[in-house]
């Protein structure tokens, strides 16, 4: 059975589903709860549509509003009349075609569709761990939407974490690569004058934590937060782009000069992105919340067979600095032999020919010091896949032949480049982009470009994107640091997996850490960058490493190249925001359980009871003991593991292990 047969089985196990309609009174208030009664949303129509939240009978979110403001058009809230709704429950699975945490998640939740006297229907859902609403446009005819209004009211005070959009003087405020910190601040702080994009974070004093994101982001522009100086926030959108015109820099890239009055021009009848609103009473419940991936659209793809997860190399971060080698190193065929032969040595399915391999402006032009027929000929025989850096514009402009291009190397994965928008029209293009590499047979990740907010189930070739302050930084500054690692998995790693690329072999104590060039280093552990392979999440992991460094260390590599990237499921059995996180991943029989933590030093425990009966050989990689000295210390052993065992492992500042359980 093709894996589009499973996607599409909306009802693989239906254990209740049942419809009913009623027609109400204007001034009914309508209430929807989550399956297990702990979150229970009140909807009513006042001036605009509303709604508040409760968690276990404590108010969390307080009349919020939802509108939207259609050109030439009734609003939602005209003549402020709900006319009918219908209910429902669903309990199925979701068959995964391209796992990334899981193969199949449980899609529970309750439902009501309300139509209004106006042609929309707004949907709520409500699980467990959260609640969705979507507003449905009914119209003939094309729309342009002039604004879409969401504003959430929080009743109590509260802090976030908000990566802050800090857009350069003159400079479009939507303009941005998604890779900003995120600084945990007081809500009231947080102006009209800033915007932040999603996930964000939201941590009440005596409340759940609450995080805010979207999905099924498709022809229609994202959704950034600013706030009101209160505990309240709102949505804004960029307006759809007027004029455009393309950068002359060394990785040119289309801006917007000016914007129109509108967010979107869209068909008249169609679904909008959902509103999520994750609700966490413990903070280990948000790395492994699939809402987003639950409310996306089904895959758009008939036959994902040919998408594989898989590991890659990155020769970018080390600038090409290797060492112990007969040729000189740079962008040149030796070069990428010598990768392809690292990659077949330790585990690696491909590499990644990045920035400079062509003229940025046209992908036909490789440079002379690279023999691509010599290239494709090598990775063939060492069974090793090509995977090409492209920049968006070029891609764009010469996308078909391209692909046809790539084909004929058997490429089968690449990364496009530079984008820093989500408007419609970029939004568009991620589509665009995705549809002609699938009818290719190709994979592609978007660097420069906001998370995936369920893209990766509506197109699973689509297999992973970057929108993270991610390894790169490590070149030019002090923003990655384990504090900072320690918030993703909670903030941006709810919208969908992320190209972090890690491995560093380089690793710096607080007080050790330097940028160098060509020499680059990573705050933290050595046991802190393997962990990332497991903790956060990406179906295509791409090691940015030394190789040269790395073949003098084979045992540790071996380890490193050998850890999978597609799960069959995924447990977080330990966690608190900014502090450590503890997860425990399944491939087959065997588990891959890792940990990380901050600066703060941390002697963490592990609890095996959730392994099948049986013996099992665990290989451990933990912090040395001169870690909190010299970073890259690290040691490994093996030792048996059963489901009645338990383990304390001592985690330096900024460090982590990692346990290899092999079912014996």
């Amino acid at each position: 059975m093709k894996a589009f047969q499973l996607n599409i089985s909306i009802s693989i196990i239906a254990i209740c589903s049942f419809l009913s309609q009623t027609t109400l009174a204007n001034n009914d208030t309508l209430y929807i709860q989550s399956p297990n009664g702990k979150i229970k949303v009140a909807i009513w129509m006042d001036a605009q549509l509303k709604y508040s939240v409760q968690y276990q009978d404590q108010t969390i979110l307080n009349t919020n509003s939802i509108d939207l403001e259609i050109k030439d058009q009734a609003s939602l809230s005209d003549e402020n009349k709900i006319t009918s709704t219908i209910t429902k429950q669903v309990n199925t699975i979701i068959q995964v075609p391209v796992s990334e945490r899981r193969k199949k998640i449980v899609d529970k939740y309750n439902e009501i569709n309300i139509q209004t006297k106006q042609p929309y229907r707004i949907i709520f859902r409500v699980f467990d761990n959260g609640l969705g609403y979507q507003i449905n446009t009914l119209f003939q005819d094309s729309i342009y939407i002039k604004n879409e209004i969401a504003k959430f009211n929080f009743n109590i005070n509260t802090n976030g974490y908000l990566p802050i959009v800090h857009a350069r003087e003159n400079e479009d405020i939507f303009h941005t690569s998604f890779e900003e910190p995120y600084p945990l601040l007081p809500l009231y702080s947080f102006s009209s004058n800033t915007i932040a994009y999603n996930p964000i974070l939201l941590v009440p004093e005596k409340a759940p934590k609450i995080a805010i994101t979207e999905s099924d982001l498709l022809d229609y522009p994202g959704m950034f937060l600013k706030g009101t100086n209160t505990n309240s926030i709102e949505a804004i959108f960029a307006p759809y782009p007027a004029e455009e015109k393309t950068t002359n820099e060394l990785y040119p890239e289309v801006v917007v000069t000016k914007r129109t009055n509108y967010i979107a021009h869209t068909k008249g009848t169609r679904s909008l992105p959902w509103r999520i609103i994750m609700i966490a009473p413990e903070d280990k419940d948000l790395p492994s919340n699939d809402m987003v991936y639950q409310l996306a659209s089904p895959s758009a793809i008939q036959d994902v067979s040919w998408v594989h997860p898989g590991k890659a190399t990155d020769e970018w971060i080390i600038n090409i600095n290797l060492f112990n080698i007969p040729f000189k190193a740079g962008l040149n065929t030796a070069t990428y032999k010598y990768y392809i032969d690292f990659a077949a040595r330790f585990g690696f399915d491909r590499i990644m020919m990045d920035a400079g391999w062509s003229d940025y402006k046209d992908l036909f032009k490789v440079i002379p010091e690279i023999n691509m027929d010599s290239l494709v000929a090598y990775a063939k025989l060492k069974n090793i896949k090509l995977s090409m850096w492209t920049i968006a514009v070029t891609l764009d402009k010469q996308l078909e032949p391209a692909l046809t291009q790539f084909n004929k190397w058997g490429v089968d994965f690449i990364m496009t480049d530079f984008i820093d928008r989500d408007d419609q029209k970029s939004v568009q293009f991620y589509e665009r982009i995705a549809k002609a590499c699938a009818a290719h047979k190709i994979m592609i990740m978007y660097h420069g470009a906001n998370a995936p907010k369920g893209f990766n189930r509506t197109y699973p070739n689509a297999i992973t994107r970057e929108g993270v302050l991610g390894s790169e930084y490590n070149i030019w500054s002090e923003k990655v640091t384990p504090s900072h690692d320690l918030i993703l998995p909670f903030t941006r790693m709810l919208a969908g997996s992320f190209d972090y690329e890690p491995g560093f072999l380089n690793n710096a104590t607080k007080k050790s850490f330097r940028n160098i060039e060509g020499a680059p280093m990573s705050y933290g552990t050595r046991s802190h960058q393997l962990a990332m392979f497991v903790v956060f999440d990406s179906p295509m992991q791409i090691f940015s490493g030394n190789p040269s460094q790395a073949y003098l260390e084979p045992t540790f590599m071996n380890l490193l190249g050998h850890i999978p990237t597609g799960w069959d499921d995924t447990k977080v059995l330990d966690a608190k925001v900014g502090e450590y996180i503890v997860t425990a991943r399944n491939k087959n029989k065997d588990w891959y359980i890792a940990g990380m933590n901050n600066w703060t030093a941390k002697e963490q425990s592990i609890d095996f009871s959730f392994l099948e009966k049986g013996n099992y050989k665990a290989t451990i990689c933990k912090d040395g003991i001169n870690a909190d000295k010299f970073a890259a210390d690290y040691s490994i052993s093996s030792q048996l593991i059963n489901n009645t065992s338990t383990l304390s492992i001592h985690m330096a500042p900024g460090g982590g292990f990692l346990i290899k359980l092999i079912k014996l």
